[in-house]
């Protein structure tokens, strides 16, 4: 009989090195389905609520958790041990009421940092990451967590805007250049903030690059690597 369906779990020693599971524990773990975010930078909910939060000693306390809507991603329930939680992520427990935004941390791509305002839940940043002309003479952006949306106001790729939860809308939006905040996303500088000191263009083969200064030091990454968090200080909690 054929195979249906793709694999739900994989090897523990194959699983990105940021998750937070004990590689010799067992063989297998589960695998991110596929969803808002590239499985080799997210975690599946339920690897999340059980290794990282420790919310649960097992997998199967897990599963009845989730099955009792106590969990949810950006405002929305899920239950689907696989859900892919990625950066900006709000995940709340909610009879706990108590809400996490995984954001990078200490050179790690995702750490789950407690809210300390409830405000805080409903607001999320996105990274234009796409813009395209549509039908109508409209202009389609895309964003790094998967939403899309039609819009007059021109943002472009690598901006920022602050997406409103329960609203679903646009709050403000704020533009990539000199003198913005902005935090690194990957590589060493994970979870570091700095000043864009310059943005210097691609060519053709090199990225679009900017130069950050932290503190007494400045780095040069690519704009891929970074994300725009405020113009003179971070406008949400990402610490």
């Amino acid at each position: 009989m054929a195979k249906k369906g793709g694999d739900t779990t994989v090897k523990r020693q194959l699983a990105p090195s940021f998750w937070k599971v004990r590689r010799k524990q067992g063989q297998f773990v589960v695998r991110a389905r596929p969803g808002p975010h590239p499985k080799a930078i997210c975690y599946p909910l339920g690897i999340l609520l059980r290794d990282v939060l420790k919310v649960g000693q097992s997998m199967e306390e897990v599963k009845r958790m989730l099955n009792d809507g106590k969990v949810s991603v950006d405002g929305v329930v899920r239950r689907s041990i696989g859900w892919p939680v990625g950066l900006m992520d709000i995940v709340e427990l909610i009879p706990l009421s108590q809400a996490f935004r995984l954001v990078p941390k200490d050179r790690n791509i995702l750490v789950p940092v407690p809210l300390s305002k409830r405000t805080e839940k409903n607001q999320k940043l996105l990274r234009v990451t796409l813009r395209k002309k549509i039908k109508g003479e409209k202009t389609q952006y895309g964003f790094h967590d998967g939403k899309t949306l039609i819009a007059n106001e021109q943002y472009s790729v690598g901006d920022s805007c602050l997406f409103d939860l329960s609203n679903k809308e646009v709050k403000s939006h704020m533009k990539l250049e000199k003198g913005s905040i902005v935090l690194v996303t990957k590589g060493e500088n994970a979870g570091s903030i700095g000043k864009i000191e310059e943005i210097r263009d691609g060519l053709f083969s090199l990225p679009k690059r900017t130069v950050i200064s932290f503190g007494d030091r400045s780095v040069e990454l690519p704009v891929q690597m970074v994300m725009l968090v405020g113009v003179e200080e971070p406008i949400i909690q990402v610490s």
